[in-house]
């Protein structure tokens, strides 16, 4: 039995008043909404009281779908790399960025060089989009769609080059003897109808084409700061898509909804026969007011 845990959107705090000249643009209109009530909605005490859950719960690895930063200041990279160290070493996390990592231009080369370790292949090439992590029984296969989006605009994209890269390698993967369980690591909604318009991935449709053909046991994001199950359809049947919360809400914080509340989810993976038996289960706050992480129960993968 093998054990993954799942995290999302920490958007790490506290957020440092940024210089004046780093305000032109998107990061103008981003500090002000984090000032107005964002530092609020995401606590650093309910994002500790997490990660320290998670590392009590005796798991093997832990996949990180992104927005570690919140308006892609230089000073955050630093600030993300401490919350990664403490998660767990390279070999024990995996990492993906999302649409606040590349907040503007430079934002997600930034980050990068400061967290690299944490998406290196097996090859020990970091930094690079899609990579593949053997790990245990597992194929995690990580994908990057953050790029720099102008003001109110949340999107993400993937591309061509990427996804005809995913495709080779998860074909690859399923031909292996003994095929392992691959697992697929993505910040934005992968399918179409997943997220707002302005929010959406916004090469979807081309994406969950790619699984149609290729496949894959599971796949991971995160963006939406609830959890969320969807399935699309892949060559041996249905492909579940698991969203996450954000990993520091508080909920009913500056009006942020009650069910918009900080959780994980921890993932189990069999091997029975040729098959890879996947079970879930929620843990996160229950409830306003005390921070307190339980068991929320199990997801049934359909």
């Amino acid at each position: 039995m093998f054990r993954l845990a799942h995290l999302t959107d920490p958007h790490v705090g506290p957020l440092p008043r940024p210089r004046l000249r780093q305000l032109l643009g998107k990061r103008a209109t981003g500090y002000a909404n984090w000032r107005r009530g964002r530092s609020r909605s995401h606590d650093m005490a309910v994002l500790s009281a997490l990660v320290a859950d998670l590392k009590a719960q005796g798991i093997d690895h832990v996949a990180c779908t992104g927005d570690l930063c919140n308006i892609g200041l230089p000073s955050e990279w630093e600030t993300a790399r401490v919350f990664l160290e403490a998660l767990g070493p390279p070999q024990a996390v995996s990492f993906v960025p999302g649409n606040h990592d590349a907040y503007v231009r430079g934002s997600l080369e930034g980050l990068l060089r400061a967290c690299g370790d944490w998406t290196a292949d097996d090859a020990g090439s970091a930094g690079r989009f899609p990579y593949l992590r053997r790990r245990g029984p597992l194929a995690l296969v990580g994908l990057s769609t953050a790029i720099p989006t102008i003001p109110f605009a949340a999107s993400g994209r993937l591309g061509p080059a990427q996804i005809a890269a995913a495709e080779a390698l998860l074909r690859a993967l399923a031909t292996e003897p003994g095929r392992p369980c691959r697992v697929v690591m993505i910040h934005h909604p992968p399918h179409p109808g997943g997220a707002a318009a302005g929010r959406e991935l916004r090469d979807a449709a081309a994406f969950t084409a790619m699984i149609a053909r290729a496949g894959a046991e599971l796949i991971l994001h995160g963006h939406n700061h609830t959890t969320s199950l969807a399935h699309v359809p892949g060559p041996g049947g249905p492909v579940p898509i698991v969203g996450g919360s954000s990993a520091s809400a508080r909920p009913g914080a500056h009006g942020t909804a009650p069910e918009r509340r900080a959780a994980y989810l921890i993932y189990a993976f069999e091997k029975v026969g040729d098959r890879h038996v996947i079970t879930a289960a929620q843990r996160g706050l229950d409830g306003e007011g005390e921070v307190e992480v339980r068991d929320l129960g199990a997801l049934s993968l359909g």
